[in-house]
């Protein structure tokens, strides 16, 4: 179960110790590996005023994160040219080319993310990337935040039928890996995200990267943290290190 909505103060220790003994990891890849949501919302206020998109309004951050942020292409394409789908489509491709320039020379790593790399690494659990970014952008971001050999597997919302916010690219990603929604937590940092860990089942530790507090918590995780150097991250796993440690049998 997860917290409810109301509740941002949870006591985490029962949030992740119930998954002992952890098996694996996923992780959502743009504003939860790396703070990326900047670069594409720069990407698409330029893009789309050159358009007249608005009257040349530019789009403010807050239309980005109700309408844009962790969303599959294909469903940013119909909100934002509704009559021509395929011009929306050309629109995202041509963005995310401009994207990737960006993050080639301003992508930075969530701060805490190696410290928790490591953690994951000493336990030998099994870790996937799960995305709704394009391939071509989540083998980038990967890349370039050193993480290529980490990952076990990368699914992708292109991969499958249904996109984030469905839950199956994380059931996908529990399948590939061979790992139980029982013994397995998520990272994510939106709203969209965090509906589809938590339809799948499974815990989700929620980054505020950019995203408002009260919509990520509207989505339901176990509970949020600012980054991954926040301490209610490392409670939370220490506490389930050592329920892991008492219930294993001993020589």
């Amino acid at each position: 179960m997860t917290v409810s909505s109301a509740d941002n103060s949870v006591d985490t220790r029962s949030d992740l110790s119930r998954l002992a003994p952890l098996e694996a990891v996923l992780f959502d890849v743009d504003g939860t590996l790396c703070d990326s949501d900047p670069l594409h919302h720069y990407a698409f206020r330029e893009m789309l005023q050159e358009i007249n998109f608005n009257g040349g309004v530019p789009i403010t951050e807050e239309f980005f994160i109700q309408n844009i942020a962790g969303k599959h292409n294909e469903d940013i394409a119909k909100l934002l040219f509704p009559n021509d789908i395929s011009q929306g489509l050309k629109f995202v491709d041509d963005k995310e080319a401009v994207f990737r320039k960006l993050a080639s020379e301003k992508l930075n790593a969530i701060n805490g993310l190696y410290k928790l790399k490591k953690w994951i690494e000493d336990r030998g659990l099994k870790r996937a990337a799960v995305t709704n970014a394009p391939r071509p952008n989540a083998e980038l971001m990967i890349s370039l935040l050193g993480l290529s050999e980490f990952f076990d597997a990368v699914i992708l919302g292109d991969d499958c039928e249904h996109a984030k916010p469905h839950p199956e690219p994380y059931l996908k990603a529990l399948e590939v890996l061979k790992v139980s929604k029982d013994h397995t937590f998520i990272c994510e940092d939106s709203v969209s995200g965090i509906k589809a860990g938590v339809a799948a089942g499974m815990p989700v530790v929620g980054l505020t990267t950019r995203n408002p507090e009260h919509l990520l918590m509207e989505a339901k995780p176990a509970f949020l943290i600012k980054n991954y150097d926040d301490p209610k991250l490392w409670t939370a796993l220490e506490e389930l290190d050592k329920k892991e440690g008492a219930e294993k049998p001993t020589a």
